[in-house]
């Protein structure tokens, strides 16, 4: 049940995501002083936790989309199975989210 509720909360997140691009891209457009403000405060500590919440909600988003490839070749059905499928793309969308940032870091790119 908790996997099915954060596959609706991460299609919400990519939602916003896809919001927030496209005010990139306007204020990209509109000027300097628009993008440096839309930088400030995407760099911000507020602005760093919604990009990282973005980001998860794209990695848990595509593991559960896997989750369910894998039920439409109908595999994993045991409630065992079914469980433990959950669980990984829950891990998989914390570690993919955590080691991009991480890498981002290192880069010097945040």
């Amino acid at each position: 049940m908790a996997a099915s509720i954060l596959h609706r909360v991460s299609g919400i997140g990519l939602a916003v995501g896809a919001v927030l691009v496209v005010a990139w891209l306007a204020c990209l457009m509109a000027g300097p002083e628009a993008y440096a403000a839309f930088a400030g405060l995407s760099g911000s500590w507020i602005g760093l936790i919604v990009w990282i919440g973005v980001s998860w909600s794209a990695f848990y988003h595509l593991a559960s989309g896997i989750r369910h490839l894998i039920w439409d070749a109908g595999v994993g059905f045991a409630p065992g199975t079914a469980n433990a499928l959950s669980w990984a793309s829950i891990g998989f969308s914390i570690g993919g989210a955590a080691v991009f940032w991480f890498l981002l870091m290192r880069a010097g790119a945040v």
